[in-house]
């Protein structure tokens, strides 16, 4: 098992991407803790995660929030003694083009894509300093590297996310601390059934649009950014920092 005994903290860690991941990781014999919003969705992965290795733990909290990010932290440590990996993938979409999205809804889509990624950053990093040690990746998108029309904000966090993972990357290369990001295209998750298609007037028109943004002409699974995530933290992956992969079918290349 790759990653038996590290200690992994997933945000988002509910649905979608962040779930595959813990999975994966569970599976690699990783300890792992899930943060999120619904308790419902955190208990069955928990319960999913008894099938495979050890138990997922989870905490419900909102991590735009500085004195829940430091607690969590400070109880991942408490209990498990160190923090090996630290994945940021929670995130929200609020679609709208740059004169229709209001400021609350700015704020929010910024407040989790970027505050609170910064945020649980600012609290692990200290602890894998004293370590000498770390792994952190970032999810950006494909959409924070090209331009897209409709989802100012949201592209907008994620090219933040981009920024913010260089900046990391070099402050903490001293440290032994690697910090990359993944790069997704459209994924089968609720972010996009939730962000685009029950928006869209024509489901099969949007579906069809997703699928032929990305040359492989089809949009990706959840468990496949899931693996690119694990790659960024495998040992055999040590001298991989800075980077922004994109997942994403050949979009980026197009």
């Amino acid at each position: 098992m790759k990653f038996k005994d590290k200690t992994v903290i997933v945000t988002g860690g509910g649905t979608g991407i962040g779930r595959e991941t813990a999975l994966l990781f569970a599976e690699e014999g990783a300890n792992v803790v899930i943060i999120g919003r619904r308790i419902d969705k955190l208990r069955e992965v928990q319960k999913e995660s008894r099938k495979l290795g050890p138990e997922i733990d989870f905490l419900v909290n909102d991590i735009s929030d500085e004195e829940r990010c430091k607690a969590i932290v400070e109880y991942v440590v408490e209990k498990y003694g160190h923090i090996d990996i630290l994945i940021n993938n929670a995130g929200i979409l609020l679609p709208g083009r740059t004169h229709e999205i209001s400021s609350l809804e700015w704020d929010k889509t910024f407040n989790v894509n970027v505050r609170g990624m910064w945020l649980m950053s600012k609290y692990v990093i200290p602890h894998m300093m004293e370590q000498r040690h770390g792994a952190i990746v970032n999810s950006s998108s494909v959409i924070g590297l090209k331009g897209f029309t409709g989802v100012a904000a949201y592209a907008t966090s994620k090219g933040a996310v981009a920024q913010l993972t260089r900046c990391m990357a070099l402050e903490y290369a001293n440290d032994h601390i690697r910090v990359n990001a993944v790069c997704p295209g459209f994924v089968d998750t609720p972010l996009v059934t939730e962000g685009f298609l029950e928006r869209a007037e024509d489901r099969d028109d949007a579906i069809e649009f997703m699928k032929n943004l990305h040359p492989l002409g089809r949009i990706a699974t959840a468990r496949e950014v899931a693996h690119s995530i694990l790659f960024l933290c495998d040992d055999n992956s040590e001298f991989i920092t800075g980077h922004l992969l994109p997942v994403d079918g050949g979009w980026n290349a197009s």
